[in-house]
């Protein structure tokens, strides 16, 4: 295995944040498989799409993809149903890619020659996919190209599943926090001082310490800027 794809899986395994684990697959992949465009999707825990990278394809594929190709993808729907990396030699006879309806509708204007998608997953469903398209006269996708894919995959899903375990704890926190107590913590991130939290919630500035010294312990934290980075996952939602 390249020394290439050791560097992506430690730039995965370190990534702080979900948008910068996107940038250091996007950046990471780009010498490794071959592909002349790829891109990573994730799903939000409705299981909706909330994230979209893609490298050499423009919007419009991407809407296109979505409104059409998704649901005629059959590499898509041995990936959803395996959890498996797939390419369409995999699931197509040979000779049907071209026949295909996702081909046909999404992938001949963009002269996808060939494709291959892996699965992010967690908790036992995906919550992700990652895709690859060569252009032209390229090789196909084979074998090695599945097992390293899968290996990419694994360590994206682990990743992203502790990236993702800070808010539920976060959420178990909030909920030993009364409604006046989040109000407050609210506001404490804005940057506001006892005095101006006291005249924004028409109480004293004494009962604004003692609510955040309160706070405090329920949380297990001991200053203002620990409170807000603790909680930094679950204020602001709206």
């Amino acid at each position: 295995m390249g020394s290439s794809l050791h560097s992506l899986f430690q730039a995965i395994a370190t990534a702080p944040t979900e948008q910068a684990l996107r940038h250091r697959f996007m950046d990471g992949v780009s010498n490794y498989f071959g592909a002349n465009r790829w891109g990573i999707y994730l799903l939000n825990d409705k299981d909706q799409l909330a994230s979209v990278d893609v490298e050499g394809v423009s919007d419009r594929f991407v809407e296109q993809y979505e409104k059409i190709g998704r649901s005629v993808d059959p590499v898509l729907k041995y990936v959803l149903e395996y959890h498996a990396p797939a390419h369409e030699a995999i699931v197509l006879p040979a000779g049907g890619w071209k026949q295909s309806e996702l081909y046909q509708r999404c992938c001949a204007e963009q002269d996808h020659e060939h494709i291959m998608t892996g699965p992010i997953v967690g908790r036992g469903h995906l919550i992700g996919t990652v895709h690859f398209a060569r252009v032209g006269e390229t090789p196909a996708f084979n074998a090695q190209d599945l097992a390293n894919l899968g290996a990419v995959c694994t360590h994206l899903s682990a990743c992203l599943a502790e990236l993702r375990r800070p808010a539920i704890a976060s959420n178990s926190k909030l909920n030993c926090l009364t409604a006046r107590e989040i109000q407050i913590a609210n506001l404490v991130a804005q940057g506001l001082t006892n005095a101006e939290i006291g005249a924004e919630l028409w109480i004293t500035q004494n009962s604004v310490k003692q609510a955040l010294k309160r706070m405090f312990r329920k949380l297990e934290v001991s200053a203002r800027t620990e409170m807000v980075a603790k909680l930094r996952d679950i204020l602001w939602r709206d």
